[in-house]
């Protein structure tokens, strides 16, 4: 009698599984610069790229099976990364500020 439990697939086999999934959506050369596309987030069973128009997001279930997501950029994307830049300018410029009046000593 064979086992019901289904095998799961490793992180490498996802990883090929994935890459080859982005490559069929964008080409052999979704990774070079010229073609816009850009690596948001990644890991063995997972990727979000966006050319920033786009978002395609890349999934990997445990059983080998690809789905992708295709999303257009929303303002809440645009108001995050604008909120992220505003923090990092303000923490920039309190180092600046500690540092000039001699703050830390």
């Amino acid at each position: 009698m064979t086992d019901p439990t289904p095998t799961p697939i490793s992180g490498d086999d996802a990883r090929r599984l994935l890459d080859d999934a982005i490559r069929q959506q964008l080409g052999p050369a979704w990774n070079d610069p010229e073609t816009g596309w850009s690596v948001i987030s990644r890991h063995d069973f997972m990727a979000r790229l966006t050319n920033g128009k786009r978002v395609l997001d890349f999934y990997v279930d445990l059983l080998g099976e690809v789905r992708v997501e295709e999303k257009p950029v929303t303002t809440e994307d645009r108001g995050r990364m604008a909120a992220w830049v505003i923090a990092a300018l303000i923490l920039m410029a309190s180092i600046y500020i500690a540092q000039t009046t001699d703050f830390f000593g």
